[in-house]
């Protein structure tokens, strides 16, 4: 078979046998980021620009996180 013609494990329909450890961590970790993030634009926009900006902060803190969870995997 020729090398240009070989697909990727994700497009042949194969299951990854590495285990992602933390996936269930980072699932979590995804619906804090986005809840709080919309609680942030929330209070950003309709409350105090200030409280807002600081738990959008605080969101993104939780997003940093998973993504680095998903590079030590």
């Amino acid at each position: 078979m020729n090398e240009n013609n070989i697909l990727p494990r994700h497009k042949r329909g194969e299951k990854d046998t590495s285990e992602d450890h933390f996936f269930k961590i980072r699932n979590v970790l995804n619906i804090i980021f986005i809840l709080s993030a919309i609680v942030g634009l929330i209070l950003y926009y309709f409350d105090n620009h200030t409280t807002g900006t600081i738990v959008i902060l605080a969101a993104m803190s939780f997003k940093i996180i998973e993504c680095c969870l998903r590079l030590f995997r």
